[in-house]
């Protein structure tokens, strides 16, 4: 698929299952990713006997935002995937068909909070437990999966707001010797 492909629009968009599978392997991804700035902490601790900064919790979660936005505009700017995105064969280009730049992956990591950010925000003006807010976060999620619906070629909102779109991706297969 050549770049002028995605331009004619011939680029097939994943379906919303595919799409939402890979979000719930991001998940566990993720998981094994935030465990890091915790890890970092724990360890300091431990050497030091001493509280280190990133123990508190805002302090964690704004270290935590840091390194999903290192990942995500690296595996963006640098291959258009990242690993559940290259087992569910889509990839991340921009609305021309070209590869994203940092700054174009970047913007499109703080654009895709929107998955996320209302629902949390809605919990926290209402006072909401850790349980409550993860049913609001998980409704949430759906609806705005959902959304994606109301969208001519399919694609998700904050992709069509920053000049992205996922397509699916075939890799090439190289011959065996």
């Amino acid at each position: 698929m050549s770049p002028g492909d995605l331009d004619a629009g011939l680029a097939k968009s994943p379906t919303l299952w595919r799409r939402m599978a890979c979000f719930l392997y991001e998940g566990l991804v993720l998981f094994g990713i935030g465990l890091i700035p915790g890890a970092l902490g724990a360890l300091f601790f431990a050497i030091s006997g001493q509280h280190h900064p990133l123990q508190g919790e805002t302090s964690l979660r704004v270290f935590t935002f840091a390194i999903y936005g290192i990942y995500f505009t690296w595996c963006w700017s640098k291959k258009g995937q990242t690993l559940p995105m290259q087992t569910w064969h889509i990839k991340l280009v921009t609305a021309q068909g070209r590869p994203l730049t940092q700054w174009h992956a970047f913007f499109r990591y703080l654009l895709s909070w929107i998955w996320v950010a209302p629902a949390v925000a809605l919990a926290w003006a209402m006072g909401w437990t850790r349980w409550e807010t993860l049913g609001a976060v998980s409704v949430g999620i759906v609806l705005y999966a959902m959304l994606s619906l109301a969208h001519p070629r399919r694609q998700f909102w904050h992709d069509a707001w920053c000049g992205t779109q996922l397509v699916l991706h075939q890799p090439a297969r190289r011959g065996t010797d």
